[in-house]
């Protein structure tokens, strides 16, 4: 039997690590791909979690029917002071690119609020956007609230793009975001 000479070993060991790469390479899966139609979990770059809330005349709202659109969930409570502040930002923002597909989804923390009060903050602010009820916390547990307000922005393919905890949010923040994911088309 001959001796391998170590310059066929080198060159034998080059090739094994060149296919072992290239199998690497092409079978790897991104995560995003495995993890975009099947898990939904509120963590940037994963689908937002469907949900299913009243609004204001007791009709539900479920989140998933308005994909295609760029989303801002916003939960919140009438008694928090930064949600209070940035509402009327969202509403300006809201008006302006409304008619562009852009949607705020405004959810009340009721188990936490009530409705009554909810109401009279959206009546006197004269805010037009859906606000929503999460009586039972449901929507509050699936999507991890730890603070209030807590903001997810929803790109039109249904994923997270970014996640603001606290606020209140600047109307630069939210215009320069809306803006850019508006620009972005799935």
């Amino acid at each position: 039997m001959r001796n391998i000479s170590d310059k066929n070993k080198t060159i034998l060991s080059a090739i094994v690590l060149l296919v072992g790469l290239i199998w690497i390479w092409t079978s790897r899966v991104d995560a995003q791909s495995i993890t975009q139609d099947h898990i939904a979990t509120p963590q940037i770059g994963f689908v937002a979690p469907d949900f299913s809330l009243k609004n204001q005349t007791d009709e539900s709202v479920v989140l998933s029917e308005f994909m295609g659109n760029v989303i801002l969930i916003n939960l919140w409570a009438s008694w928090c002071l930064p949600c209070r502040k940035e509402m009327p930002i969202m509403q300006r923002v809201y008006q302006d690119y409304k008619d562009k597909g852009f949607i705020v989804f405004a959810v009340n923390v009721t188990n936490q609020d009530n409705r009554s009060d909810a109401i009279a903050f959206f009546e006197k602010n004269n805010l037009s956007f859906p606000l929503l009820f999460d009586d039972t916390g449901d929507v509050s547990n699936l999507y991890r609230l730890h603070s209030l307000p807590t903001t997810f922005f929803v790109g039109r393919d249904g994923i997270i793009d970014d996640i603001v905890y606290g606020g209140p949010m600047s109307e630069a923040l939210i215009r320069t975001k809306v803006e850019q994911m508006l620009k972005d088309t799935p």
